[in-house]
């Protein structure tokens, strides 16, 4: 699991984490089932706070893509699914098109909604 922390956008790292493991798990590298690092392991290979990864791994579960039990970690909920490949492949494309035209994420948001 690649995840990366940037200094460098107004998103904290918990909201980091938080939405490239959603990422993972929308386009389908995560699966229902397959278990996280624990929030100690990743906290360090990010070199973050633990509780960091834990307010990332809450928010995941509040949004029902994931489940944490004492003892065995957290998986990704057995109710989360990805979306269809031609969503995550055209979601890929704008994102590359978006970074070489050197827009930020909020304004491609910002652009997807106005055509939404």
């Amino acid at each position: 699991m690649i995840i990366t922390i940037r200094r460098d956008t107004g998103e904290s790292p918990a909201e980091q984490v938080h939405d490239q493991i959603r990422g993972l798990i929308t386009t389908g590298r995560l699966l229902a089932g397959d278990r996280l690092p624990s929030v100690r392991q990743l906290a360090s290979d990010l070199s973050i706070a633990p509780g960091t990864v834990a307010k990332a791994y809450r928010l995941l579960e509040e949004d029902g893509l994931a489940t944490s039990r004492i003892g065995s970690g957290t998986r990704v909920s057995d109710t989360a699914s990805p979306v269809a490949g031609g969503i995550a492949d055209a979601a890929h494309a704008l994102a590359a098109v978006a970074r070489a035209e050197g827009l930020t994420l909020a304004d491609t948001q910002r652009v997807l909604r106005a055509i939404w």
